[in-house]
């Protein structure tokens, strides 16, 4: 399993294992943790004081230290694994939730007509969608979008990105997702 790691603010910063987070604890570079500890990871005997080593890891950790501040504030990278979960597997033409091999990134305003390839500009859509709408715009090829895109958050960005999350991870990332949020439901 995963730990999240985040900053000392509660910021997450990244998915790391368990053994990257044991070198955390036993560099004395974790401020607080949170959650239930999910394994102990035993050692040598300590030089100080003669006993086994013993970390206990908790499923969440926050490591000391400054905060960089513009690492908060840059958009997720946009892959189509974490569009797709976004988007919770539906096509935005159709309305019908779809696997996600039978899905597409679809640019609203295509990429030869001068749209982005970014979370504004992207929705998911099932090939048969894709194919009708081609390279034109949504009103001209007069299908009409059931959900708007959004840039999601960096709580939001960590959910996407398809680990396998425990329940007090999940619990303290959606604290902070907006209840409008689609990964609310």
């Amino acid at each position: 399993m995963d730990v999240l790691q985040l900053d000392v603010s509660g910021r997450p910063q990244a998915w790391i294992s368990s053994r990257e987070a044991a070198v955390l604890y036993a560099s004395d570079a974790l401020a607080w943790t949170l959650g239930q500890a999910f394994q102990v990871m035993r050692g040598g005997t300590q030089r100080a004081t003669g006993l086994p080593s013993r970390i206990e890891l908790h499923p969440i950790v926050a490591v000391r230290g400054a905060i960089p501040s513009r690492a908060w504030r840059q958009q997720p990278a946009l892959t189509n694994h974490k569009l797709f979960v976004r988007d919770r597997g539906v096509c935005a033409y159709c309305g019908h939730r779809f696997h996600f091999d039978d899905l597409t990134r679809e640019h609203i305003v295509p990429v030869s007509r001068g749209g982005l390839d970014g979370w504004m500009n992207c929705i998911t859509a099932c090939r048969a969608c894709n194919g009708r709408k081609g390279n034109r715009l949504p009103e001209e090829a007069r299908m009409t979008l059931m959900y708007l895109p959004y840039v999601p958050s960096l709580h939001e960005d960590m959910i996407l990105r398809g680990r396998r999350i425990v329940a007090d991870q999940m619990d303290f990332l959606l604290a902070s997702v907006p209840r409008s949020s689609r990964l609310h439901g």
